[in-house]
């Protein structure tokens, strides 16, 4: 790519103080940096694009297209599509984006189940509970929901993903806490893994956006 955008600060231009991003140049910093990071096969799909859009007005807060586009800036996101589309990638490339009070750390939901099957119910407190110093919890991208297990520590039984999402919905209701998800199950799915109370939650907390069921393999 010739005239590739290395930096964030590449893709927008500043006027009246504002910061004003150019849509090209966004995708051609997150091809850039999705080459880099995970192989020159790396793409972007023509189809996937409004996906992007979606994701980029949302991390920018672009107020008046997110409206347009029915998106709440004060929720997290719930990022869904076909195995091996990108969500996880995506999640990571985009974060550059997001405006500092709103930025998260990823963590597959896996690692957090095994984190529990090794220390108990002691493992959810920094997904769950605020530091002294904090007004709200640390934002946080759980990635792919629904590949973790129902995991057991000394025979107890807890569905994790289920309890830290609950806890983070009260922080949310509270103080509006966010929290983002990637998945590629579907709603009925969520509910039956998760349950119809915490899916009814789920709709309060996230904008859900979705990558098309024919997107393609990013690499």
């Amino acid at each position: 790519m010739a005239n590739h955008c290395k930096y964030i600060t590449d893709t927008f231009t500043v006027e009246d103080n504002d910061k004003v991003y150019d849509f090209n140049r966004c995708l051609d910093y997150i091809e850039y940096h999705g080459k880099a990071q995970y192989g020159k096969s790396f793409k972007i799909n023509q189809d996937d694009c409004p996906t992007f859009y979606k994701l980029l007005i949302y991390m920018i807060k672009d107020q008046s297209e997110a409206q347009k586009l029915q998106i709440d800036l004060s929720k997290g996101i719930l990022l869904s599509g076909p195995i091996g589309c990108g969500k996880t990638s995506i999640m990571h490339l985009i974060r550059p984006f997001a405006f500092q009070a709103s930025d998260y750390k990823i963590k597959t939901c896996r690692e957090v189940a095994f984190e529990f099957a090794k220390h108990g119910y002691q493992a959810l407190e920094p997904y769950t509970k605020k530091a002294n110093n904090q007004t709200r919890l640390t934002g946080y991208c759980f990635d792919d929901l629904g590949a973790e297990q129902q995991i057991k520590h000394f025979g107890n039984d807890c569905n994790v993903m289920a309890e830290i999402l609950i806890s983070r919905y009260e922080e949310f209701i509270y103080n509006k806490s966010i929290t983002h998800l990637t998945t590629n199950l579907s709603a009925s799915e969520i509910e039956k893994h998760y349950g119809n109370r915490l899916r009814s939650r789920m709709r309060n907390m996230f904008n859900l956006i979705s990558f098309p069921t024919t997107s393609k393999d990013k690499r």
